[in-house]
């Protein structure tokens, strides 16, 4: 069986988000223990994301936001996404997707399904994302949306089906939560529209 034994842990820094120094050690699949190693890792805990798709229209709400670590690398630092948070104290994943949504895209969902979890970037980071799609009337969604206390400026956009799909595939989406989130959608829309388009084609 696979087991890991943590040495020691440093606190490199603390802020909106924790850096971590782990020194451990790890059974190898050959047999025996690793020699004593240590990694940094970026502490950013638990979130949430929600592909939101209307149904009756076919349509996906995107949000674009300013990116930090889009700046590090390229000129365009203002990324599509899809809504996402993270869970904080007392919060489930569910309450986590319902305000995220009001924050980011100014509507309500009214059938939220759970659509699997996954980690980001294991190999630095300890962000784990459990996926949502989110149903819900897009009709007059578009606009500024964010929290003024959290310095959010988050414009939400009304998309067809098709264009989110285009922008994918022309690789305009650069975010692995979106990438993630359509790419299941597009396997699973059909499925959807025949459950709960009032009007599908």
């Amino acid at each position: 069986m696979a087991e890991f034994e943590v040495v020691g842990v440093e606190k490199l820094y603390s802020g909106y988000f924790s850096y971590l120094k782990y020194h451990l050690r790890h059974t190898l699949f050959k047999g025996g223990w690793s020699a004593p190693v240590s990694r940094e890792l970026f502490d950013r805990g638990a979130c949430v994301a929600v592909v939101l798709y209307d149904p009756d229209r076919d349509a996906v709400i995107l949000v674009e936001q300013f990116r930090v670590g889009a700046m590090h690398v390229q000129p365009n630092a203002w990324l599509l996404e899809i809504v996402a948070g993270a869970i904080e104290p007392g919060e489930s994943p569910h309450d986590v997707a319902m305000r995220e949504t009001r924050e980011e895209a100014g509507c309500e969902i009214h059938t939220l399904m759970q659509v699997c979890s996954f980690f980001t970037s294991p190999g630095a980071c300890s962000e784990k994302i459990t996926l949502f799609c989110g149903l819900v009337d897009s009709s007059g969604v578009e606009g500024i949306h964010g929290l003024d206390e959290e310095n959010e400026d988050i414009r939400a956009y009304v998309v067809p089906y098709a264009e989110a799909m285009t922008l994918l595939d022309t690789g305009r989406i650069e975010s692995a939560i979106p990438i993630i989130g359509l790419q299941w959608l597009g396997r699973n829309r059909e499925a959807l529209r025949r459950k709960y388009a009032r009007h599908s084609d």
